[in-house]
């Protein structure tokens, strides 16, 4: 009994050397992030912010781990052409596990400091089926206002939800929920009004002698008894010039089919300095004519005769571009905002009209 007892004491006098170690351990300085990528896009990740960028190694099965100096705040954690949020405060202890097939979906976290970044996680999922473009551009105007106001309270209530939420990100959330919403708001409405003011099944507006590259003189009319898909660009326009390989491969897929395709440049001389507004369209031709050269563009390429003012931009109502339009053989309006051609939507249209 009496061996028993000092070796009792010997272990409560251990377990009290091992506590008061463990109060003496200063906490971590630097977060620690691991997990796992299933089908990865790329052999590195990136953490960013504006202050702070590191790139952290992605091995051959997908797995990854580092630690991270940090100021407490919301990053960005970049996989390839995708990426998702995260909050990091050193000290945190971080596990992500995500499948790039369903990116958004599948990111989640684990280990201490996780419920922040999950909360971040959801939210985008939760905003993106929410403000769906294509479905709140199938209401009308009423309906849109209506859903507006719905999707207000139901984001309000997800961002509400969870008191263990850092308020930062809470109270930022719901700062930024009427201007987000104010922005698709406006936005979806110009689709609404352009599907009521040109709808589907209507003569559509036309263009007459615009310059082609090749020479002379193109008009719509030239082009009736195909399909024409027409899109609207600028040289200095980068979304613009991003749909160019998708769109060069459209042209290919659909060579010999029932479908021309139109480019229509509204150059005006933007970035370029000239004196006279007959020198600032002299430089925008020669401009729009190297461009076409350089990148080997296919199709009809063709310059309005007054950029953003002609009467065919005007008509169609665009303000901003790249837009793209799909007029029927007989010359009447398919779309007036067809998908654009890196969309997967616009050969599920064309399939539909079997061209």
């Amino acid at each position: 009994m009496k061996k028993l007892l000092i070796c009792m004491s010997a272990l409560a006098i251990v377990a009290c050397k091992d506590e008061g170690t463990k109060k003496d351990e200063a906490p971590k300085d630097y977060v620690t992030l691991s997990g796992k990528i299933t089908d990865k896009s790329s052999d590195s990740i990136v953490v960013r912010n504006r202050e702070f960028s590191k790139t952290i190694k992605v091995n051959e099965d997908g797995t990854f781990s580092d630690t991270l100096k940090v100021d407490t705040g919301l990053y960005s954690i970049y996989d390839g052409n995708e990426q998702t949020a995260a909050y990091l405060k050193n000290g945190y202890d971080l596990n992500l596990t995500l499948d790039t097939k369903k990116f958004d979906e599948t990111v989640k976290y684990s280990g201490n400091g996780a419920e922040q970044s999950n909360f971040l996680a959801k939210k985008s999922v939760l905003e993106e089926r929410l403000l769906d473009i294509d479905k709140l551009a199938e209401l009308d105007s009423l309906g849109l206002e209506n859903k507006m106001s719905a999707i207000e309270k139901e984001l309000l209530a997800f961002y509400d939800a969870d008191k263990a939420i850092d308020t930062s990100l809470t109270n930022t959330a719901t700062k930024n929920v009427k201007p987000m919403l104010k922005f698709y708001k406006g936005y979806v409405g110009e689709k609404i009004a352009l599907k009521r003011d040109l709808p589907k099944g209507a003569p559509s507006p036309t263009f007459v002698n615009y310059e082609n590259f090749k020479g002379g003189k193109t008009s719509l009319k030239d082009l009736k008894g195909k399909f024409v898909y027409v899109d609207i660009w600028a040289t200095w326009c980068g979304p613009c010039k991003a749909e160019i390989p998708s769109l060069k491969k459209l042209e290919k897929e659909y060579h010999g089919k029932n479908i021309e395709f139109v480019s229509i440049s509204t150059d005006n001389g933007r970035g370029y300095r000239a004196e006279t507004p007959e020198e600032s369209a002299k430089l925008a031709y020669d401009g729009w004519k190297e461009m076409v050269k350089e990148k080997e563009l296919g199709g009809i390429q063709l310059m309005s005769d007054k950029a953003f003012q002609s009467d065919f931009i005007r008509a169609y109502k665009i303000n901003s571009i790249p837009r793209f339009l799909l007029i029927d053989p007989a010359g009447n309006i398919v779309s007036a905002d067809a998908p654009r051609p890196s969309d997967e939507k616009l050969v599920d249209l064309f399939d539909s009209l079997e061209i």
